[in-house]
């Protein structure tokens, strides 16, 4: 094994091990300082049918995220299909819980779509693209929901909600392009090559703006989905504010989970969430039970991702001269990871 491959993969397994300390941290700093009475009582008002229905709704909802990807991907000429898109993003979604110390989900959708298409670098460019449209779409709920929720706030929170708003949109609207345009050389030297994919994606994307806009409105429709079936499953126990607060909360929450400090932004996120909620009236126990609850259906996700995986893998016909995207790695495999 060279040099170089021993420091990456020693360099993954430190940052692994950080993220996983982080968040298991955070998760018992939770359960040691809220009442662990209010905890329970709040997680059993969940009924398992409420559960479930939330559960089959996400899996919808990342149904449609297959075509979104997909449409991102192709923005560079893939060509690849449907079926190959479906069982490459769920076996992303599985890596990114449960893979993410052996080969991460990003890494192994690009390894399965390069087998199928060829052209990896589609599924590396259409992923940061993805993310980069999610980031948007988080923006515009956010702006969104504050819009709608001036009305429900006194009238010093309503002016504050205001000013931010149209403070945040000029920042945006000012330093964004003089961020875009700013030579790579003078970033510093750990975010360059973040930043270089990230504006290649941008201008692929720019190349076909009719699938950044079909991704984009599938992105809002996605999200605005996972905003209402936390509020559904907020209210189920005890959140009672309204539909607004989520549209603004929610967004912001999962924005703190992107941060690359947790293992998939658990117990970020669930604390993010709580302290948000507090200012509406709800207390700190319920509010992070409500996010503790979409980890729940988060992972069951994951596990379902896999399964997708494994059984569309076996079920893959061989492509002549390709071979199978099950040839790559599969849940029952041990884990190659490239590079």
């Amino acid at each position: 094994m060279s040099t170089s491959l021993r420091q990456e993969r020693e360099r993954r397994r430190r940052k692994f091990l950080l993220k996983l300390s982080v968040s298991g941290g955070l998760l018992a700093l939770l359960f040691i300082l809220l009442p662990w009475t209010e905890v329970r009582d709040a997680a059993t008002r969940l009924s398992s049918r409420v559960w479930l229905s939330v559960f089959a709704l996400f899996v919808i909802g990342h149904q449609v995220g297959v075509i979104k990807w997909r449409v991102l991907v192709n923005a560079s000429n893939a060509k690849l299909g449907l079926t190959d898109a479906t069982l490459a993003y769920f076996a992303g979604l599985f890596a990114n819980l449960y893979l993410p110390s052996i080969v991460g989900g990003d890494l192994l959708r690009g390894t399965l779509v390069g087998r199928a298409t060829g052209r990896p670098e589609a599924a590396i460019f259409g992923g940061i693209a993805d993310r980069v449209l999610d980031i948007a779409t988080m923006g515009l709920l956010i702006a969104g929901g504050a819009v709608a929720l001036r009305g429900a706030l006194p009238g010093w929170g309503s002016q504050v909600l205001t000013i931010l708003l149209i403070a945040s949109l000029l920042s945006a609207a000012i330093f964004l392009p003089l961020l875009l345009r700013r030579p790579l050389a003078r970033w510093p030297k750990r975010f360059r090559r973040h930043i270089a994919r990230s504006l290649l994606a941008l201008r692929r994307l720019a190349r076909s703006p009719g699938s950044a806009a079909v991704a984009l409105i599938l992105s809002l429709v996605i999200q605005s989905l996972f905003v209402v079936l936390n509020a559904w499953m907020g209210r189920e126990i005890g959140v009672d504010v309204p539909l607004a607060v989520w549209f603004v909360v929610w967004p912001l929450a999962k924005v703190a989970g992107l941060m690359p400090i947790s293992l998939g932004g658990i117990a970020v996120r669930d604390a993010a969430l709580a302290g948000l909620l507090r200012p509406f009236g709800v207390d700190l126990a319920t509010g992070a039970v409500a996010g503790l609850l979409w980890q729940t259906v988060n992972m069951a996700g994951g596990l379902f991702g896999g399964l997708v995986w494994w059984i569309m893998s076996r079920s893959t016909e061989r492509v002549p001269g390709r071979g199978r995207l099950s040839d790559v790695y599969t849940p029952a495999q041990p884990a190659r990871p490239r590079g």
